[in-house]
């Protein structure tokens, strides 16, 4: 039962967090759309926002997520505009998880699995949409903790979309950061 009540409190705490509507909201006029991202690493995204705003879905690896309403973007793009994506990064994996009958057993498997939890943020350039229709934005995280944006009303694999990392990138022995 407690189970049960938990997730009701936490699909409650979500949908409350898309509710609220976003700080820049009301200075934006541009097309309005959801906060989507695509995951092209081996690592799950834990939660990620763009200028403070929730994407509210965790992310598998090489998948894609997110979904919250409403982001928009200004009406008119201008030379040197980002956005700042922050975003928590961590195991994929439920390898070993105990259940939750064994309190200590869960917690322990719980640490265990945070430990490679690690915090990011990036100010990432938004790409010229001048006289383009936009679709809210769609975050991309790419191996190296790089981060693409677009505006994009073209889903991710549609050849209009301007994003072509492949979704499973090779992965590189050094990063270059």
């Amino acid at each position: 039962m407690k189970i049960r009540h938990y997730l009701v409190v936490l699909v409650a705490l979500l949908l409350t967090g898309c509710s609220q509507p976003s700080a820049k909201a009301k200075t934006r006029s541009g097309g309005g759309g959801t906060i989507v991202a695509i995951n092209h690493t081996k690592w799950a995204i834990n939660h990620f926002s763009v200028d403070g705003q929730s994407g509210i879905d965790a992310i598998g690896p090489w998948q894609g997520g997110g979904g919250c309403c409403c982001y928009g973007v200004p009406a008119k793009w201008r030379p040197g505009m980002t956005v700042k994506v922050d975003w928590e990064s961590g195991e994929a994996s439920m390898k070993g998880f105990p259940g939750f009958a064994d309190t200590a057993k869960y917690r322990a498997w719980e640490k265990k699995m945070s430990a490679n939890n690690r915090q990011h943020s990036a100010l990432v350039p938004v790409p010229d949409y001048t006289g383009q229709e936009t679709c809210g934005i769609t975050v991309h995280f790419l191996l190296c903790d790089e981060v693409k944006v677009t505006t994009s009303c073209a889903n991710y694999g549609h050849p209009e979309h301007p994003i072509k990392e492949p979704l499973k990138m090779p992965e590189p022995k050094v990063c270059s950061k």
